[in-house]
């Protein structure tokens, strides 16, 4: 229950009419305060918010004016009345212009008091309603703004594109983003955009504008904007819909997968040079075990030695493709396992030439290796740095003419210790250097297509160096020989 008692402040110098009047008002269940003076009533008046003020007109030290001014300046919301028996219309122009709700003039009875009052009660409780309308629309207005910044700011910051569209085929949002991925300038908001739009991507539009199934749904189509993979997007229509299930517009989402169509056709171009480097020597493999048994062929004793030579050859060389494969997955993976030491690379190139031995002296190769005094060595997994540096000096000799020279070279230089390889041998045609690192390439020409090999050795060293955060240059031309110079990055 409401207990509340509206508060009225009585300013009149006038004793009787202000003990009378709080009395009345006080037994119709108001909380009066009276002032007998201008200076009390302004005191009184500004201190606390009343509801209702009845003010005199004319008081011996400040007009009832004076006190309504300053009071509607504190409290605009106080419904003031000015009683006096001495109104004129240019002192009831200025009491309305200053705020007077209204004028009860002298001699006034009580049941005039009481309804003038009840009166002003209503219009100040119809004053707070609206106030307080005013003030949760203008509350509404700056979340609604607050919203509407905030959206944007989320929008502007995606990198991906974001356009929508409404039902009549006006641009009501978008980010910058949407414009590089429409290939525009510029988008005025409620601009008409359907004839800016690529077809494929009206299409999708149209078909969810004529949707009728009330369902939410979503098409996606991938573009190619340039030619060669270089640019390639993908959009994404969406319905947006009203509470009452009828579609309002379409939001457009576009999304650059250039990077992912570049690696989609890199691993299908890998899946397809492994379907060719498997299928040759599985081939052959069965040409020749077809003939072993085949009852209508028959084969010398040196026919089938020399073709289950050729089959382990060719069986050999797959087990290699297939061991350098797993060793290029686990380096993708990082599923490698390593043992971190120092490794002296002296010692390690050393090794390998000592493996190597037969063959050089089989070619007649001269190799000079050079190194400091001092010993050489990083931190690394000696496993890996053999395997890399077995794939450079196994090059270095398959590709050697006869009588041929390798140089090694082994010195620090700043930060990196530099390994340089250098043959006399077939070396590399311009075209063929940009596409050694990659996976089974292996340059053909007259001079190689009798040397065998995977065409991985180089892709793995390739990464064996990178995850040493080392680099590798090569230096060739072709008919004069091919340099390697591998960087390790120096112990500390």
């Amino acid at each position: 229950m409401n207990n509340y008692k509206p508060k009225v402040l009585i300013v009149d110098d006038e004793k009787g009419l202000r003990i009378g009047a709080q009395r009345l008002l006080e037994m119709e269940g108001y909380e009066v305060t009276t002032a007998e003076n201008g200076t009390e009533g302004i005191k009184f008046g500004t201190e606390n918010e009343f509801d209702i003020a009845v003010i005199d007109l004319k008081m011996p030290d400040i007009d009832g004016l004076e006190v309504l001014k300053k009071i509607r300046k504190k409290f605009p919301y106080t419904v003031c009345f000015i009683a006096t028996a001495y109104a004129s219309y240019e002192t009831a122009v200025e009491a309305t212009r200053l705020g007077a709700h209204s004028y009860i003039p002298k001699p006034f009875s009580p049941e005039e008091l009481i309804a003038n009052i009840k009166e002003g009660y209503q219009r100040r409780l119809v004053n707070l309603e609206a106030d307080k309308w005013r003030r949760e629309r203008e509350e509404r207005l700056l979340e609604v703004a607050f919203e509407k910044t905030r959206l944007n700011t989320i929008i502007n910051s995606i990198t991906d594109g974001v356009l929508v569209i409404n039902k009549e085929g006006l641009a009501v949002l978008y980010n910058p983003a949407a414009l590089r991925f429409l290939e525009l300038s510029g988008i005025a908001v409620e601009e008409y955009i359907l004839d800016k739009l690529r077809p494929e991507i009206l299409e999708l539009y149209n078909k969810l504008l004529n949707d009728t199934s009330n369902e939410n749904k979503s098409y996606t189509i991938q573009i190619e904007l340039k030619p060669n993979r270089e640019f390639f997007i993908e959009v994404t229509a969406s319905a947006v819909r009203h509470p009452g299930d009828n579609v309002a517009g379409v939001v457009i989402v576009f999304k650059d997968i250039t990077e992912l169509k570049k690696i989609e056709f890199v691993k299908s171009q890998f899946v397809s040079m492994v379907s060719h480097e498997l299928k040759a020597p599985i081939a052959a493999v069965y040409g020749f075990l077809k003939l072993f048994n085949d009852d209508s062929i028959t084969l010398t004793s040196e026919q089938k030695k020399e073709y289950e030579i050729r089959s382990m050859v060719r069986l050999d060389g797959l087990l290699k493709m297939v061991n350098d494969l797993l060793d290029i997955s686990r380096m993708e993976l990082k599923t490698v396992h390593r043992e971190i030491k120092k490794v002296c690379l002296h010692e390690v190139i050393s090794s390998i030439l000592e493996l190597f031995q037969l063959d050089i002296n089989k070619k007649g190769i001269q190799v000079i290796f050079e190194k400091d005094a001092s010993e050489l060595c990083i931190k690394a997994d000696n496993d890996e740095i053999s395997r890399l540096f077995t794939n450079l000096i196994s090059n270095a000799i398959k590709y050697n003419r006869d009588q041929g020279i390798i140089n090694i070279s082994l010195y620090q230089s700043d930060n990196y210790i530099i390994t340089e390889i250098k043959d006399s041998g077939i070396g590399l045609k311009p075209e063929d250097k940009q596409r050694l690192f990659g996976e089974f390439f292996r340059a053909k020409n007259e001079k190689t297509k009798n040397i065998s090999g995977t065409g991985l050795g180089l892709s793995i060293v390739k990464r064996i160096v990178d995850s040493y955060s080392g680099k590798i240059e090569v230096e060739s031309e072709f008919g004069e020989g091919t340099t390697f110079k591998v960087f390790f990055p120096a112990m500390n």
